[in-house]
């Protein structure tokens, strides 16, 4: 099952959401302000950026308020990967939407071209 990770009140949530019901294709909504995901599933995101030449900065909600609060852009570069991915995990507004997981799609943020590749 593929999972969406999205925040109702995001605009591009919302476009990524409606791409996947004209589509057609069938996903679990899941509200990535109550329930982050996994650092299991953050791995699984981060590999797969870094195999289309990624970082795991692109994990990040850059432009939010929490990012912009914690002055990440300034912490983030001397981090391990396992304190961001930690970091992650237990904070769902930090991480970059929608992200989408499933067998063999791992998408973060929303380019209509790059999904219309994969669905």
């Amino acid at each position: 099952m593929l999972k969406v990770y999205e925040y109702a009140k995001c605009s591009t949530c919302v476009k990524a959401l409606k791409f996947l019901d004209s589509k057609k294709v069938t996903y679990q909504k899941l509200p990535i302000a109550e329930k982050a995901p996994s650092q299991t599933e953050l791995k699984k995101m981060l590999s797969a950026l870094k195999e289309r030449g990624g970082s795991l900065k692109n994990l990040f909600n850059t432009s939010g308020l929490v990012y912009k609060e914690m002055k990440l852009s300034e912490k983030l570069p001397s981090m391990t990967e396992a304190e961001a991915l930690k970091l992650l995990s237990e904070n769902g507004k930090l991480v970059k939407r929608p992200f989408v997981l499933g067998d063999d799609v791992a998408l973060v943020g929303f380019k209509e071209d790059e999904w219309k590749k994969v669905f």
